[in-house]
């Protein structure tokens, strides 16, 4: 089973290494009242990242919780 996962892993960042790249045209964003420029791998791998950030921070606070329950 750890072997599929990792297979699993590898093939989704490969895909979503792939989908990076194919995205390099100029985007503008817009967050409030600033206002960035950046290509648009960029901003997907930000926000892959951010959302990885996420989940890392939401199962780490969910693990601890049942730890304290326990």
């Amino acid at each position: 089973m750890a072997k599929v996962k990792i297979v699993l892993a590898a093939v989704l960042a490969i895909v979503l290494f792939v989908v990076i790249l194919q995205n390099t045209e100029t985007v503008e964003t817009r967050l409030l009242f600033v206002s960035i420029a950046m290509p648009r791998a960029a901003l997907l791998f930000l926000m892959v990242l951010i959302g990885f950030v996420i989940g890392l921070l939401t199962a780490f606070g969910f693990s601890r919780r049942s730890k304290k329950a326990a």
